[in-house]
């Protein structure tokens, strides 16, 4: 059957904006790698750069050979747990998933093995990395996305079978990517326990604070400018119109998902700003751009769904959780150098119970049902929507806990087992630049300790 010239414009158009969004999502891998190179130590950047690199790569592999199928193949196999087709895309394109939907999944599937990274960083072996790596973006990340985006899953607001008559509202991921990667990297940095040095002999904690204020902060914006793709990007059409107005469409709600991204994440920078300065006495910038980032992470899942002056009390929310779970982390002697956990875990549990306060039913059924007249959804608690979302808000904040939990806290338990986690103390404190890679980073290296990598072989020698 011939297709008309107005279904092939829209459809093109449509795929261009698609794949732009997943070229933004993609430039967030450099964010990630800015942001952990200026929040480690010199002596270990060459290390977290490339463990930022190998995330990517060795994501790419297991995304494309069963991560997409275990999230989104569909079919006579498939259950709402977990996908049964596509492995190594077979039977793609079809009339459901063309290769520029893959590769939208795919920049948000790597994602996720950069926020474990981070959490885990320089302590860690560089075989762990790959294995980790290979293991979350192939298995554990898909089947959580299953569950929430596939139109089979079992929490999916897509579904025919809804979760309390609504299904979980997660719309770009603060649960299926933020959530899953904190999670993770829990379980890692609390087997690998914390870094050398990192308390002293009486618990208290004793400041590493990263080597370069410059990449933190250009990691920051840059990862601002992806969540443009990440967050608007995941409505994935553009030309959609909604039947009940005379002017409005995807394009609407694009715009509007893209104004409460920023309203967010702003609100949260500026209440850390404030809320640091009273706690520590001064203005710090790499304080803020964190708190700017768990502003995006927890409006993240309710952006396309909520009022931009609910974003303000999204983004001040996260602020608070971020602000409270690092001093509750230090309490607890709990090591992860770029806070992943607190912000991508933390953030990402209070983006979900958010949205399940504050969706508005418009917004809802815009994003779900293309803004159909007659469909009724069940929104947000606080706008009297009821209990229904909510409740399917919290059960996916559970089941994601306890999914991760149950599959990468084996994994990195196995690893420590077989000495192929953590670095041995004398690698840890000469660096994991030069006693994995060859040398530093930095050819002007200022940090006490070996210069080049013979130098580092003639002291183990010794």
């Amino acid at each position: 059957m011939e297709v008309s010239w107005e279904t092939s414009v829209t459809d093109s158009i449509n795929t261009i904006y698609l794949l732009f969004s997943a070229y933004l999502v993609f430039v967030m891998q450099l964010g990630f790698a800015m942001l952990c190179a200026g929040s480690v130590r010199a002596k270990n950047a060459m290390n977290i750069m490339l463990t930022n690199v190998v995330d990517a790569v060795v994501g790419s592999i297991s995304y494309y050979l069963f991560g997409f199928a275990f999230a989104f193949g569909s079919g006579s196999g498939s259950n709402p747990f977990i996908g049964t087709e596509y492995f190594a895309l077979e039977d793609i394109p079809n009339s459901t998933y063309d290769y520029s939907y893959f590769l939208y999944q795919w920049a948000f599937a790597i994602a996720v093995a950069g926020i474990t990274s981070g959490s885990i960083a320089e302590r860690t072996q560089f075989s762990a990395y790959l294995v980790f790596s290979f293991f979350l973006t192939g298995f554990v990340y898909p089947i959580v996305a299953h569950w929430v985006w596939s139109s089979e899953g079992w929490l999916s607001a897509y579904s025919s079978g809804l979760l309390f008559g609504s299904g979980a509202i997660d719309f770009a991921g603060s649960g299926v990517v933020h959530l899953v990667g904190g999670v993770a990297g829990l379980w890692g940095s609390l087997i690998e326990g914390p870094r050398v040095g990192r308390f002293d002999a009486f618990g208290k904690p004793v400041p590493m604070r990263g080597h370069n204020a410059t990449l933190v902060v250009l990691g920051t914006f840059l990862l601002w400018f992806g969540w443009f793709g990440f967050n608007p990007g995941s409505f994935n059409k553009i030309l959609v119109s909604y039947p009940t107005t005379t002017n409005q469409g995807n394009w609407t709600a694009v715009g509007r998902t893209a104004v409460t991204t920023t309203l967010a994440g702003s609100t949260a920078g500026i209440v850390t700003l404030f809320g640091r300065r009273l706690l520590v006495g001064h203005w710090d910038a790499l304080d803020v751009c964190n708190g700017v980032l768990g502003g995006f992470v927890a409006i993240t899942s309710g952006c396309s769904v909520v009022e931009p002056w609910a974003a303000i009390i999204c983004g001040f929310g996260a602020a608070w959780v971020l602000i409270g779970l690092n001093i509750l982390a230090l309490k607890l002697r709990f090591d992860d150098p770029l806070e992943a956990t607190q912000l991508h875990g933390g953030c990402g549990a209070w983006g979900l119970i958010f949205t399940g306060l504050f969706a508005k039913e418009e917004f809802v059924i815009q994003a779900y049902d293309d803004g159909e007249s007659g469909v009724k959804r069940p929104y947000g608690l606080f706008l009297g929507g009821g209990f229904g979302l909510l409740g399917a808000q919290v059960i996916e904040v559970l089941v994601i806990v306890g999914w991760v939990s149950m599959t990468m806290g084996p994994v990195f338990y196995a690893l420590h087992k077989l000495r192929l986690l953590r670095t041995p103390v004398e690698e840890e404190i000469a660096g994991l630049d030069i006693s994995s890679h060859g040398g530093y980073a930095y050819t002007a290296h200022q940090e006490e300790g070996p210069r080049f990598y013979a130098d580092y072989q003639r002291l183990q020698n010794q």
